[in-house]
């Protein structure tokens, strides 16, 4: 086991009931019911001892929710609680997040408070919003930990990820920060801030910034040593903070936002993470989306998915980010990627039967059809 879950207390289970009622006992104990009824065999039981696991930053402050950080903290303690039950599980977690909500909101407080203290750059928002919504995973996940006898560290880092400064998404403006607007709200804000809004899948308008690729990423060595030491590792939010790197070898920061996927990808790759877990709003990956030939993918092959993703199946801004990540990660020596909705994150980490698993080579899966 990576972490030493030690001897709980005799009063653990109810600790952790009266704060978490139902998640410990419905999903932790299923994968357990499941190994001892023979249903799931010994490769299936440890094939996710490591994974990356990405989610966006709406889970966390969804469209139609003032934001609060209460109404914040509610959903992350939800979230913890599936990331905690991993961790007793016995499984080496790493988790990423998206901060598109979170950093532009940090960037509308200091354009509004602009005329009393100096504006933050995006860079530095970005730094701002690793340590917003890591502190508050780290501090949930470890009072989940904590309320069921498991001793197990949890440690956020603030991460810089290297970008090329040629790179041609600096003159097209695509990633989304930000909170939604109306049509009128965009306008406004086009014209009063000079900010570029464009439509985000018919949700509203929201404000777009630069999105170039991952090259690499500081500090994974860091993220590797807290890895090998048993510490679940909160780093690269947001897709981390993006640099670039100039001949001395220093780094400087850039008004940009990486996308969280991609960056996923290349640290689920660098620390050699056997699975990586990309959670969006949708259970599966769907192909032929809004025809009659709609349906959704179980288990399906690298092979098969390139295909589709050559087809154009995935329109940008939407799952495309999410099947090249897929793709690259698998391409790099991954075993499996998951794509399925935040609640059924747990279930899909055990059970192929749950959300879009896309593998190397396909085998039979009982009472699940393939693509």
């Amino acid at each position: 086991m990576p972490f030493d879950t030690g001897k709980q207390p005799a009063d653990a289970p109810n600790r952790a009931e009266s704060r978490w009622p139902i998640l410990p006992l419905t999903l932790c104990s299923a994968r357990q019911a499941r190994i001892q009824c023979g249903l799931l065999d010994d490769n299936e039981v440890t094939v996710a001892d490591s994974l990356v696991v990405a989610f966006g930053g709406n889970a966390i402050l969804p469209s139609g929710q003032r934001g609060t950080l209460d109404e914040q903290r509610e959903r992350v303690r939800a979230m913890s609680a599936q990331l905690g039950c991993l961790v007793r599980e016995g499984h080496h977690v790493v988790v990423t997040h998206g901060n598109g909500p979170q950093v532009g909101e940090i960037m509308l407080r200091s354009e509004l408070a602009g005329s009393i203290v100096p504006p933050v750059t995006l860079d530095v928002a970005g730094a701002m919003s690793q340590g917003q919504i890591g502190y508050m995973l780290q501090q949930e996940i470890g009072n989940y930990l904590s309320a069921w006898g498991a001793a197990a560290s949890v440690c956020t880092l603030v991460v810089q990820v290297v970008v090329d400064p040629a790179d041609p998404a600096f003159q097209t403006p695509t990633k989304p920060i930000g909170r939604f607007y109306n049509a009128g709200e965009a306008e406004t804000m086009r014209r009063d801030r000079g900010w570029i809004m464009a439509e985000d899948a018919g949700r509203g308008y929201r404000r777009v910034v630069a999105s170039p690729a991952p090259q690499s990423i500081v500090e994974w060595p860091a993220v590797k040593a807290l890895i090998d030491s048993d510490v679940l590792v909160i780093a690269v939010g947001g897709g981390g903070v993006p640099v670039t790197r100039d001949e001395a070898g220093r780094h400087h920061g850039v008004e940009a936002v990486i996308d969280k996927d991609l960056s996923a990808w290349r640290l689920g790759s660098l620390v050699r993470a056997r699975t990586l877990a990309l959670l969006t709003d949708v259970e599966a990956v769907t192909l032929d989306y809004g025809t009659h030939e709609q349906r959704q993918l179980g288990v399906v092959s690298m092979e098969e998915m390139q295909v589709a993703y050559d087809s154009g199946q995935f329109p940008a801004g939407s799952m495309e980010p999410k099947v090249r990540a897929a793709l690259g990660f698998l391409g790099e020596g991954g075993e499996r990627v998951i794509i399925t909705s935040p609640g059924n994150l747990l279930a899909a980490v055990e059970d192929r039967t749950v959300g879009t698993h896309i593998v190397r080579a396909v085998a039979a899966v009982p009472g699940r059809k393939q693509a």
